[in-house]
């Protein structure tokens, strides 16, 4: 397919029709024919307006953005024979993506084929692409990425943020999957496991990994932190939720020199531990008192060891949510109440409130109030308790990096049942969620999200017109808004001159 190339000649600027063409295994470059020149930053064609018709209208802004940005981290060179392909798939992921199906009818309404020098789009090729990626040694190269980011961005982390989701398959008979409950608490999905590693400051993910749906979360990290101790960072801190904390992930860090700030369980031994200071009249004092966001919690630190690592724990008292749980269990008791009363079956896990005759054990009741609103963290690093609370309880930039990957990359649900094939899926939401990540931190000084930004370049169409006579094709990109030119400047102002 033939394209336009500006020409220098002295002060002049021509344009050209030219043509790639493979000769030797080399791309050369063939002339055709002047079709115009530029003249006071406009086009002037050599031709009459009467000649020349819309041949086409693509979508054009949101591509030219992510693939500038794959482009400074060396994304395409890193994915072989298929980087093209697979590159494709991982924009439709942060626009459009419904299947591999519909994926070349999506490809045909796009630039793509121009800013990837790619001639059209086959399912064939697609599910080519996708099996290629089993080839990768993933954990090395998603180490060496990492690499090219920091160096373009010039980062050097200081603190991880790693957590645990689930998402659920189409179908039964990928070995992967394992029925259970997901995180929306629907039961007997097939789901698999996938833990994320992402920057504390930028929300930039270092690793992830697939697991069978029935790995426990803190079994996840301790296959991960070996990982993580590949990317030689640190010292830092490293902050996951309570469910993940075990003696061998605490261990395992300590090694590797980075400090915990973790959640941990509050269990019969923490409870017996705490009674002392959990008396609500002498924790809500003023001196206790810590904001976080919006929520207020007044918290008691004391020194402790947690499977022989040394550090402080924190007890913090939530005195909003305590009401909200309380009377969220006391409304559920006095519905079952009722339904007992009528001989009918009653919630699984609420039969320990009543005895044999369907009458309230209060002490039981007591018992299960007397913790409620309080959590407990831990944290092997020396800081102030606002700031340590303020870390693990604002880890708003992973809970993003979820929603991301399973809401605009579209990770759910998973269509495929070949267990490569799941992987290569997951890896490509990954793929998406960094080029989203980058583009919200070029962001972060305007009104945009990543995700509205692209909304709003969604009217940046790329209108290629013929001229009929001479049979020659142009190419001009729609008057941009005001917002386009905002965001195409906070990305990088290069973007604004390309713009033919």
């Amino acid at each position: 397919m033939s394209f336009i190339r500006r020409v220098k000649q002295g002060d002049r600027t021509y344009l050209a029709e030219v043509e790639n063409r493979r000769v030797g295994g080399k791309v050369v470059q063939r002339f055709i024919r002047y079709v115009g020149k530029e003249a006071n930053g406009r086009t002037v064609l050599s031709t009459s307006m009467s000649d020349v018709e819309v041949e086409e209208v693509k979508l054009y802004g949101p591509l030219l953005v992510l693939h500038f940005l794959a482009t400074e981290i060396e994304l395409p060179q890193r994915l072989g024979a298929y980087s093209q392909e697979i590159l494709s798939l991982v924009y439709a992921h942060c626009l459009d993506y419904r299947s591999l199906n519909y994926m070349p009818r999506w490809f045909e309404r796009t630039d793509l084929n121009f800013l990837l020098n790619l001639e059209g789009l086959t399912e064939k090729r697609l599910l080519g692409a996708l099996d290629s990626l089993e080839g990768l040694d993933a954990e090395r190269w998603q180490r060496e990425l990492f690499g090219s980011v920091c160096r373009h961005y010039h980062l050097r982390p200081s603190g991880v943020i790693y957590d645990v989701t689930n998402t659920y398959l189409y179908g039964r008979h990928c070995p992967l999957a394992k029925p259970g409950k997901d995180k929306e608490e629907v039961k007997g999905r097939p789901l698999i496991q996938i833990g994320l590693g992402v920057t504390q400051e930028e929300g930039f993910p270092l690793f992830h990994k697939v697991f069978d749906g029935n790995v426990h979360d803190a079994r996840t990290l301790q296959d991960l932190i070996t990982l993580f101790g590949t990317y030689r960072l640190g010292p830092g801190l490293f902050i996951y939720d309570r469910g993940i904390t075990s003696g061998r992930n605490l261990q395992d860090i300590k090694r590797l020199r980075w400090n915990t700030l973790c959640g941990v369980p509050l269990n019969t031994a923490l409870k017996k531990f705490w009674r002392p200071w959990a008396n609500p009249q002498r924790l809500l004092q003023l001196p206790n008192r810590h904001r976080v966001g919006h929520t207020i919690f007044y918290t008691c630190l004391q020194p402790y060891q947690l499977d022989g690592v040394r550090g402080r724990l924190a007890l913090c008292f939530n005195e909003r949510l305590q009401r909200d749980l309380r009377e969220s269990r006391r409304d559920e008791i006095l519905h079952a109440q009722r339904l007992l009363a009528q001989n009918q079956s009653i919630k699984p896990g609420l039969e320990r409130f009543f005895d044999a005759r369907g009458r309230l054990r209060q002490e039981t009741l007591t018992a299960a109030e007397e913790f409620d609103g309080y959590s407990c963290i831990f944290c092997t690093r020396r800081m102030a308790e606002d700031q340590m609370l303020s870390l693990y309880f604002d880890k708003d930039v992973v809970e993003k990096a979820f929603r991301s990957l399973k809401g605009i990359t579209h990770l759910r649900p998973i269509r495929h049942w070949l267990a490569e094939r799941v992987h290569a899926h997951v890896f490509l939401c990954y793929l998406a969620y960094l080029l989203l990540s980058l583009l919200q931190y070029r962001l972060r000084n305007t009104e945009f999200t990543a995700e509205s930004a692209l909304l709003e370049l969604a009217t940046m169409y790329k209108v290629y017109l013929r001229d009929s006579k001479h049979i020659f094709q142009l190419s001009r990109v729609v008057a941009l808004t005001k917002k386009q030119e905002t965001i195409l400047k906070s990305v990088d102002r290069k973007l604004l001159t390309q713009n033919t």
